[in-house]
C-alpha cells in the first residue's frame, strides 16, 4: 500500500465542480483516498497490538497499575472506534463499486465534493445531515 499512498500524495488532482459529478477520475480519487486512510488505520492498529503485548509488565504500585490500565482502556476504545471507521470505509468502497457513492441516502441528491473530500465516508448531504441532527436533538430532549 505504500505505493498507493505515494501515488495519492503525488497526484495533484482535486475533484472540481466544473466536471461531471462522480466521473471516473473523481471515483478513482475517492477510492485511493479511502484506501490510503484504511491502510493508515490498519498500520496504527498493528502498532497498538505490539505495544499492548509489550506492556504486560506487572506494576507493583497501585497508582502505576491504575494509570497503565487507564491508558490501555483508552487505547482499546480508540481502536474500537477505528474498527467502526474501517467498516464505514469498506461501505464507502462498496458504494463506489455499485455506483451509489457521492449521493445522499435520504434524498438521492449529490452530497457535494467539499463534504466528501472532508469526510469521504459521508452518506448524507449537508442539509440531510443537519435535519438528522436536529431530529436527534429534539428526541434527546424529550
Amino acid at each position: 500500500m505504500t505505493a498507493l499512498r505515494s501515488d495519492f500524495v503525488e497526484d495533484a488532482y482535486r475533484p472540481s465542480d466544473d466536471e461531471p459529478f462522480m466521473n471516473e477520475r473523481q471515483l478513482d480519487y475517492f477510492r485511493k483516498k479511502l484506501l490510503v486512510w484504511k491502510d493508515e488505520i490498519l498500520r496504527e492498529s498493528r502498532g497498538t497490538v505490539v505495544n499492548l503485548q509489550a506492556e504486560t509488565e506487572n506494576h507493583p504500585d497501585l497508582v502505576d497499575r491504575a494509570s497503565s490500565e487507564s491508558d490501555r482502556a483508552l487505547e482499546l476504545r480508540t481502536r474500537d472506534r477505528q474498527r467502526k471507521l474501517i467498516a464505514k470505509i469498506d461501505e464507502a468502497l462498496r458504494r463506489i463499486e455499485d455506483g451509489s457513492y457521492g449521493y445522499c441516502e435520504e434524498t438521492g441528491e449529490p452530497i457535494g465534493l467539499a463534504r466528501l473530500d472532508a469526510r469521504p465516508t459521508a452518506t448524507l448531504s449537508l442539509e440531510a445531515q443537519e435535519r438528522h441532527e436536529r431530529r436527534e436533538r429534539v428526541h434527546r430532549d424529550d
